[in-house]
């Protein structure tokens, strides 16, 4: 029986985020998610439980609201590490959750690399 791409999808991510967990415990984790329409990264801290910083194409001070495209993304990585600075993290992980690093997702990777954040 063929697996559907959302059942991929969600083994790829729990592989992912297991694999996270193991190796980078009581560090910020960067996460991402990409929809049709959006992308959004949030800086976790999994320790308290509690979002330090995020950023988004759906708000308006980033100039792509509704865009899913690399320059979007790209936007938003770099608006994600200049909003991480200012919560005091330099350091962190990218959880990519089941996403492929291709595209837009290595994007806001390379963004958010050069704003200053080191994973």
């Amino acid at each position: 029986m063929a697996n559907s791409k959302r059942t991929l999808f969600l083994k790829r991510r729990l592989r992912v985020r297991n694999k996270l967990r193991k190796v980078n415990a009581g560090r910020v984790r960067l996460s991402i998610h990409r929809s049709n329409k959006n992308i959004s990264a949030q800086l976790i801290d999994d320790v308290q439980g509690k979002t330090l910083a995020s950023a988004s194409t759906l708000e308006s001070a980033l100039g792509v609201v509704g865009k899913n495209n690399v320059e979007a993304a790209t936007k938003v990585g770099a608006a994600i590490a200049e909003r991480a600075k200012a919560a005091g993290v330099e350091d962190c992980y990218f959880d990519r959750g089941g996403f492929l690093f291709h595209g837009k997702v290595k994007a806001l990777a390379d963004a958010a690399r050069e704003g200053g954040l080191k994973f």
